[in-house]
């Protein structure tokens, strides 16, 4: 149900695009690159035994790109995308690294860009944000009979800035903010155990083009 949610999100920004293909200025191709680099903040929320072993995921910077399709010159979508990331899982007081699992979060956004500021164009965005797990058994030791859901569905939150230096090329700062969780599971039977909250936050900085 969570993927067809996403999908069916998906769509119904797609539905969009005759409309927006005659809002768009014809001067202005309605296309945008960036390529980003991403600090994942995890927020580590624990109850059950993810927080009697304090289960946690351990902060990284992952490599993002995001596709933005500009309905008019202020309404735009951004499909926002990588691909599977290995996370450390970390337990014990001494936060020993226990194993990894690999998560694949793609985000996708409705944005407001506001655009009378000259080059500096800031924006702010929200939607949804479906992230699926891999390797869910890859952690606290091979035997523990652990393991996590296949995937996440919640919300995200957006705010940041593009500056142009031409009409082509600029550099970007971004702050997202996604609602992630995740039950930790016997493997037998499929026991709910705990929860682990990730609730990430995301600062970045990248590159901009737009067509």
């Amino acid at each position: 149900m969570r993927l067809k949610s996403l999908v069916a999100a998906m769509a119904a920004v797609a539905s969009l695009a005759p409309i927006a293909s005659q809002a768009q200025s014809t001067e202005e191709n309605p296309w945008m690159v960036r390529v980003r680099a991403v600090d994942l903040l995890w927020n580590n929320g624990q109850t059950g035994i993810a927080q009697t072993a304090n289960i946690k995921a351990k902060d990284q910077v992952i490599p993002e790109f995001d596709v933005t399709y500009f309905f008019t010159k202020n309404i735009a979508t951004e499909l926002v995308l990588t691909w599977p990331q290995q996370v450390n899982i970390t337990a014990t007081g001494a936060n020993t690294n226990v194993g990894k699992i690999s998560a694949l979060p793609p985000s996708l956004l409705l944005q407001y860009h506001f655009t009378d500021l000259g080059a500096f164009k800031p924006y702010v965005g929200a939607g949804v944000n479906y992230t699926i797990f891999g390797n869910r058994q890859n952690f606290y030791g091979a035997g523990s009979g652990l393991q996590v859901e296949p995937s996440s569905f919640g919300a995200v939150g957006q705010v940041g800035a593009d500056y142009f230096f031409d009409k082509n090329w600029g550099v970007n700062v971004d702050v997202k903010y996604a609602t992630m969780a995740t039950n930790v599971q016997a493997v037998a039977g499929g026991a709910n155990l705990g929860k682990l909250t990730l609730n990430p936050w995301m600062p970045a900085v990248g590159v901009t083009y737009k067509f």
